[in-house]
């Protein structure tokens, strides 16, 4: 069956309230971990992963790192109005030009308080940096279907990822429901968080330290690194009954290729995704290697990956080494440090693995996109193992614990 004709209404549980973390374990590595192969469940804790991973194994985490994405202004009556930081309007290439720019950005945002923001007027947001006082201004620039694009500016001699950093706080997930907190400026950060860009963290990431890694490294496990800014799409629902009436998210991925080498060597052994971002990125460039097998003379900004590209695709069998080595060689020959583009790449049953073979994940929410994905790699066992991992008072979502998912069909 064709995914566009699943019913959401199919990949929904119970999830009481109090399963829900509101904080993270004080140790990382201590949160609690689900082994599922073959129809068989294990539970032990993260420090003990490498047990169960063989060696020669290669882990790909996602390196993104949430910015500082809500910005709250006050008007003179006093009421505050919350600028969300989604991401750059068109204007700029990617998410890191966009951080970079000086003085003025122009940024596709949700605003809470948008009844109170009247047309035409500027709101203003002060704050000392070194004794210098910096004054944001905001001003409405478009009105768009699900989001407005704002144009934030300032005198200072700043980047826009610094502007955020001084002013902005990180945005916790809103099932949460509550304020960031000291300690979430960490631990809502991986400890390999590197390029700045994402609205909500790669949490399956969260549970690694050093000590994990460096008992993957003395089993021969290799870990390589890829990027998707996360967008708040990761946390938009379902609300349609169909799943062809569902728009997924699309979101900004950076990959180098050598990073892409690295995927070509391990092709034919084994390659764990750490979260839905990593697993939703390696399978992108799968099908961006067809799109080049179809097309070799397709330019960088034709080169991207629609919702149901997997799935309409005329595909001869053509391997996951075959497929990222035209990829590579596309790279080479237009002597690009990699790719960087978009994927709305949905993974929901009916798709099979093309470069994974597991993956490392959270326990997601009831009728979302990531439990789809979820679905797609063990089958209707996801009712299964969500049931035990609710039984045996398993924390779920962002700050809860995991999973390490290997899957029913590789293709």
């Amino acid at each position: 069956m064709h995914p566009k004709y699943l019913s959401i209404h199919d990949f929904s549980y119970d999830l009481p309230d109090n399963k829900i973390a509101q904080y993270p374990l004080a140790e990382r590595d201590a949160s609690k971990l689900l082994v599922y192969k073959k129809g068989k469940i294990e539970s032990d804790i993260y420090k003990n992963l490498h047990q169960y991973l063989p060696p020669d194994t290669l882990l790909i985490f996602n390196n993104t790192k949430v910015v500082e994405a809500r910005l709250l202004f006050q008007k003179p009556t006093g009421a505050v109005i919350e600028i969300f930081c989604l991401e750059p309007f068109v204007d700029y290439k990617d998410i890191t030009t966009a951080m970079l720019q000086k003085g003025k950005v122009f940024w596709k945002c949700l605003i809470g308080g948008a009844g109170k923001w009247k047309h035409g007027m500027k709101l203003y947001k002060s704050l000392k940096k070194d004794n210098v006082e910096i004054v944001i201004e905001a001003a409405i620039a478009d009105r768009l279907k699900d989001c407005f694009v704002i144009e934030l500016s300032w005198q200072q001699d700043i980047s826009f990822a610094e502007v955020l950093h001084l002013a902005g706080e990180l945005p916790l997930p809103p099932y949460l429901h509550r304020q960031t907190e000291e300690d979430d400026k960490d631990r809502y950060q991986t400890i390999y968080a590197k390029n700045n860009g994402s609205v909500a963290a790669p949490t399956a990431g969260l549970h690694f330290t050093e000590s994990i890694f460096n008992r993957l490294e003395k089993k021969n496990i290799e870990k390589e690194f890829v990027t998707l800014h996360v967008g708040a799409g990761t946390f938009k629902p379902v609300k349609t009954e169909k799943m062809d009436e569902h728009e997924m998210h699309a979101e900004y991925v950076d990959i180098s290729a050598n990073a892409i080498k690295q995927i070509i060597e391990y092709a034919e052994k084994t390659i764990v995704a750490v979260g839905t971002t990593s697993l939703r990125t390696i399978e992108s460039l799968y099908w961006m290697g067809i799109e080049i097998v179809e097309n070799k003379d397709i330019s960088p900004e034709e080169l991207s990956i629609k919702q149901w590209d997997p799935y309409e695709i005329e595909l001869k069998r053509v391997s996951a080494k075959e497929a990222l080595t035209h990829l590579y060689d596309w790279i080479n020959n237009r002597g690009l440090p990699g790719i960087l583009t978009k994927t709305q790449i949905l993974i929901a049953p009916g798709y099979n693995l093309k470069i994974a073979k597991g993956i490392i994940t959270n326990f997601h929410q009831p009728k979302s996109t990531l439990l789809l994905l979820i679905a797609a790699i063990v089958g209707n066992e996801w009712k299964k193992i969500y049931e035990y991992a609710l039984e045996n008072n398993y924390r779920f979502l962002s700050y809860g614990d995991g999973c390490l998912l290997w899957a029913e069909r590789v293709y």
